[in-house]
């Protein structure tokens, strides 16, 4: 068989002869071959166990098979067409298009929708979903008094317009970005400036930014023509999406590192806007899905000719945007201001000065020194910019010390069909990868997007894998649902605020949790939405929560609360963390 083919030392085995594998040799730390790492060996039992399957022949009974899927013809690589919405026998029940497929798949069936949740249960439910707080007595009151016929479509806008809707909504897809204040692996050094990039994606959500205007940003912001400076800035924030992440700073290997950073952006850009496992592909083509090495290295190339870091080099840095000049009049001032600040303590010390004062003194001074030396601190923002441009060869293995064939840069091609883009050798085709996602009949981008918000408002998505769309992800409940609501939120302008209106006025949206035996029973799992589902609250819901009810929340917003400068450690190498927890902003921040 070809699985056993081996790689540079040849088979790993050889079926029914143990002596001649050079697993088992190594594994019995024989002369000759590599042993094993650190030069741990396995009991007496596991080599005999490993040597009596080498003699038996490798029998092998795979658990899952692997899926056997048409590529052309998957769901999830064919763009979504806008279904017709099913007829129903209980029209009465439906108050929104998306009724009637949920109703068309329970008729079908014999079983019936639960009743509509209590007011008390609803205003709560909507209220947490929407800006992560609980409601207040007044609001509930004024709620269950309110008998006109649009009462909760009051309720949802007056939430949708909060300013805590951003925060709210805003976590949800900072966890997608993977926000953190650090690198958070071996060095613990702060993203100093990551704030401006949570702000921003906080003030998306509040300004109800089209879906495919903040893709563009986040993915190529510094690259789209900004006459508009606050503008400009906004989308040179935006690109931090791609500096994020876990990084390991301190490698020796400058290469490795450079690849490893690019796989983590490919790996990110996969999951969160095509719901597909790309970083699969970067030491073999891909088990399950059809993206081969080639896909990824020529996804690898747009991303090498994107400078993410300054260099490399031990401990590397990353590469951050600058928000203004050093001639900015502004600039100048807030310098000069703290300047004048720091003499002025100087001079009231020096006032007041004895012995347990001078060493203060000692400090300011050299603080004051340090500070007329740097001048003018410009504001800076996590994020991207091109670099050189280059095409990536193949890495065999994904070992980068190995070089293959070069891969001209490109999209996946299953997914490409005839929209393929076309990269120059001027720009590194961030902009065009980003407008690429954006058409409107891409067969992920609506979907995996409109999958995540039904899955934050419902606890669980259409498909139960909103991370992985390919073979190996679950099928969609009810594909037609999933491609109705892609197709009508892309015919909506990309608005996430009209898709949680539609979502959230639906009679699905307003049942009860609690079903009739018949249909709880037919369908223990809910896949087919006949009730509500019982939903925890989040840790950092609660916790708001707690701070709210007591009366205590600080709800100012935006900003940083890091301790420690930008590019510092978090905490040093005795893990002492000096963070003071005690804030009572909400936990956003």
């Amino acid at each position: 068989s070809s699985d056993l083919k081996g790689g540079d030392s040849g088979p790993a085995v050889v079926p029914g002869y143990p002596e001649k594998s050079l697993l088992i040799k190594a594994v019995r730390h024989a002369g000759g071959v590599p042993k094993m790492p650190d030069g741990k060996k396995l009991s007496d039992r596991e080599t005999a166990d490993l040597t009596r399957w080498v003699q038996m022949g490798l029998p092998y009974t795979e658990i899952r098979s692997a899926p056997k899927i048409d590529p052309k013809n998957w769901w999830a690589f064919q763009s979504p067409h806008k279904p017709e919405v099913p007829n129903v026998r209980n029209t009465a029940w439906a108050q929104s298009p998306l009724d009637h497929f949920v109703l068309a798949k329970l008729e079908a069936k014999g079983l019936r929708p639960a009743p509509p949740a209590e007011r008390r249960m609803l205003i709560r439910r909507a209220t947490f979903d929407l800006i992560g707080l609980p409601p207040t007595p007044e609001e509930i009151d004024a709620f269950v008094k309110d008998n006109s016929a649009n009462a909760f479509a009051k309720v949802v806008d007056r939430l949708l317009a909060s300013p805590h809707y951003g925060e709210r909504w805003g976590r949800h897809w900072l966890d997608v970005a993977r926000y953190a204040d650090s690198n958070g692996l071996d060095e613990n050094v702060a993203f100093g400036n990551a704030w401006r990039y949570r702000n921003y994606v906080v003030n998306s959500f509040n300004d109800d930014l089209p879906f495919d205007q903040f893709v563009l940003e986040q993915l190529a912001g510094d690259l789209l023509d900004s006459k508009d400076i606050a503008v400009r800035h906004r989308r040179l924030i935006a690109t931090g999406f791609l500096s994020l992440g876990p990084k390991v700073i301190a490698e020796v290997d400058e290469k490795k590192m450079e690849m490893d950073i690019v796989d983590e952006q490919i790996d990110t850009v996969g999951r969160a806007f095509l719901g597909l496992t790309l970083g699969c592909a970067r030491c073999h083509d891909h088990k399950f899905d059809p993206i081969p090495m080639t896909d990824y290295y020529g996804l690898a190339g747009i991303f090498r000719s994107t400078k993410t870091m300054e260099h490399f080099k031990k401990i590397a840095r990353w590469h951050e945007n600058p928000l203004a000049s050093a001639n900015d009049p502004s600039i100048k001032a807030a310098h000069e201001s703290e300047v004048a600040k720091q003499k002025a303590a100087i001079e009231a010390l020096v006032r007041t000065s004895t012995t347990e004062t001078n060493a203060k003194l000692k400090k300011l001074r050299a603080d004051l020194a340090k500070l007329e030396k740097a001048g003018p601190a410009i504001p800076t923002a996590i994020g991207v910019t091109d670099g050189a441009i280059v095409d990536t060869p193949i890495h065999p293995r994904g070992n980068h010390l190995k070089i293959g064939k070069v891969v001209p840069r490109h999209v996946p091609v299953i997914l490409a069909r005839e929209h393929a883009p076309s990269f120059d050798t001027k720009t590194s085709g961030r902009l065009e990868l980003a407008r690429w996602l954006v058409q409107p009949d891409h067969p992920l981008t609506s979907r995996v997007m409109v999958n995540r918000i039904w899955r934050w408002h419902f606890g669980q998505g259409i498909v139960l894998s909103t991370d992985n769309f390919g073979a190996l992800g679950a099928l969609p409940s009810d594909q037609l649902l999933l491609d109705w609501l892609s197709a009508q939120f892309v015919e909506q302008r990309w608005s996430i605020k009209a898709l949680h209106r539609l979502i959230m006025l639906s009679s699905t949206y307003q049942m009860s949790a609690s079903a009739d035996p018949k249909t709880s029973q037919a369908d223990p799992e809910n896949r087919l939405h006949g009730r509500a589902n019982v939903r925890r609250l989040e840790a950092e819901a609660i916790r708001d929560a707690l701070l709210a009810v007591g009366g205590v929340l600080d709800k100012s917003q935006g900003g940083s609360m890091l301790h420690v400068k930008n590019r510092e450690y978090l905490f040093d190498h005795t893990s002492k963390d000096t963070t003071n927890y005690d804030s009572r902003r909400r936990s956003l921040y």
